[in-house]
């Protein structure tokens, strides 16, 4: 067994968690796109009502919710140790784990191993983990290809594109755009083709089977890492998974640290809560699980890799640890007005939506390049707690990293800004009841900037101007609640 020290490493590779434009940026240039918008809401909202419909008829719900949150924090509390048991458990059936501090490392570490078993491609099961560190772009820079065989993946690969959700990547296609993709990407796809479920899903199984009965490496990420036992688990619905963690000789796994849980028995819970909040199934149609390597019994040689690349500083972030909670289902996405209408390639990094809002920042600090700008990405409806399966409060982080970021940028500045004026200018008011009686008494000069609509319009300054860019203020009353207390009121 290694010695490993899960603490606090430096700022991650590059991979893709960086925001490459500002939110309000990106988001201004994929509103212009109305099939975007279309596609996304379509595909949302089938979701979002399958959900609701498979998790009302739990009548423990909440308490599932409860236990998931539960598990998750104490082993989130208990990292290290239950870490150090995996590797021990995973070990000793015959595995190998490799620790990865950052994307560069865990790329580094892929290839090496994929080139020691001389294979010239490699075929992989869809992973968050692997799109984070860049892998893909990686291994095709080493001249090795690698061959997604999600269905969704495979679409974004042959598209040239980059995934705009956890769960369905290619959610912002829809099936006419697919098939212009398969006519053009596709080897030996009928130029009949239609765009029709169905024979859509009938040319990508004919074009990933050679794949699978020919690939000798494949590389998965993992759902659940079970301490006690070294086991891990792959969920997913086209059975693409379990052709690559069965059928290839070698089988590496890049797989996010907090994806660790204690005991076997926990998967009770995750097992009912993961697929009703990601595809409103009631069960996964397929669930792999496997330990170390077993003789003549599927991959013979088993890894690996254990990525931290920032988690262990958003451990350390009190408010923001419980991010990493999250099971990757998706369900804060398919319920979120601001993700709706932008899609997920305008957060810039490989989580999107609102715990991408919260995930991305905290792995890799509020200050890097432009993922400042994520927390501000959200309403704050709450919608994405209602519907989070592990009660992650992503609004209450939103909050705190706002904060966060204005500190950030307040350590750089060397005057004070427009807003920072008026907050102390309300600070000063607010604290005394004089100052407020005397700011009072002036409010009613308010109403000569309003029109005949008893509406004010437009607003000098930068930042009073810009909420009155996109709403209008009522006009003021003519006197305040005190003035007309000691006139009328006592009487």
């Amino acid at each position: 067994m290694s010695t490993t020290f899960v603490g606090m490493p430096g700022v991650p590779g590059r991979g893709n968690l960086h925001a490459e434009l500002p939110f309000p940026k990106a988001a201004r240039a994929e509103l212009t796109n109305p099939q975007l918008r279309a596609n996304l809401r379509h595909a949302t909202h089938t979701i979002r009502d399958k959900r609701l419909r498979v998790v009302g008829e739990l009548p423990d719900w909440e308490d599932l919710r409860q236990a998931g949150a539960d598990t998750k924090n104490a082993a989130m509390a208990n990292l290290p140790a239950l870490l150090e048991e995996f590797e021990r458990n995973f070990t000793a059936r015959g595995g190998t784990v490799h620790w990865a501090r950052d994307a560069d490392e865990a790329n580094r570490i892929v290839t090496d191993l994929v080139r020691a078993t001389g294979s010239p491609e490699v075929v992989k099961v869809k992973s968050m983990a692997t799109q984070e560190i860049g892998l893909n772009e990686h291994l095709e820079e080493q001249g090795i290809p690698a061959f997604e065989t999600d269905l969704a993946e495979l679409i974004v690969q042959l598209g040239h594109d980059k995934p705009s959700h956890i769960l369905v990547p290619a959610i912002h296609r829809n099936r006419t755009e697919v098939r212009d993709i398969f006519l053009r990407e596709m080897p030996d796809v009928d130029p009949a083709l239609t765009d029709n479920p169905a024979e859509l899903a009938m040319a990508a199984r004919a074009h990933l089977r050679r794949k699978f009965l020919s690939a000798r490496v494949a590389v998965s990420g993992a759902n659940f890492a079970l301490a006690d036992t070294g086991t891990l688990g792959v969920v997913e619905s086209e059975g693409n998974g379990r052709m690559c963690v069965t059928l290839p000789e070698t089988l590496i796994t890049v797989m996010g640290i907090e994806k660790v849980l204690p005991t076997a028995q926990d998967l009770e819970v995750f097992m009912q809560l993961l697929p009703r909040s990601s595809t409103g199934e009631r069960m996964n149609p397929y669930t792999s699980l496997w330990t170390g390597a077993t003789a003549d019994d599927g991959p013979q040689d088993v890894h690996i890799v254990l990525l931290d690349n920032g988690r262990t500083n958003a451990l350390a972030d009190r408010y923001g640890r419980t991010a990493l909670n999250c099971i990757r289902c998706s369900a804060c996405m398919n319920v979120c007005p601001v993700y709706e209408r932008t899609g997920g390639h305008a957060y810039g990094s490989t989580y999107p939506g609102p715990i991408g809002a919260i995930l991305s920042p905290l792995m890799t600090g509020i200050e890097a390049e432009d993922n400042g700008s994520l927390p501000y990405a959200s309403s704050l409806c709450g919608a994405c707690y209602d519907a989070c399966p592990v009660k992650i409060d992503i609004p209450e982080i939103l909050v705190h990293l706002r904060g966060e970021d204005v500190k950030a940028q307040h350590a750089h500045r060397r005057m004070p800004t427009e807003m920072d004026l008026l907050m102390k200018g309300a600070e000063m008011v607010l604290s005394s009841g004089r100052m407020l009686a005397l700011a009072e008494k002036g409010l009613p000069l308010g109403r000569l900037l309003a029109g005949r609509d008893k509406k004010i319009k437009k607003l000098p300054g930068k930042l009073a101007g810009g909420w009155t860019a996109s709403r209008d203020i009522p006009a003021p009353p003519a006197q305040s609640f005190r003035d007309w207390w000691k006139k009328e009121g006592r009487a």
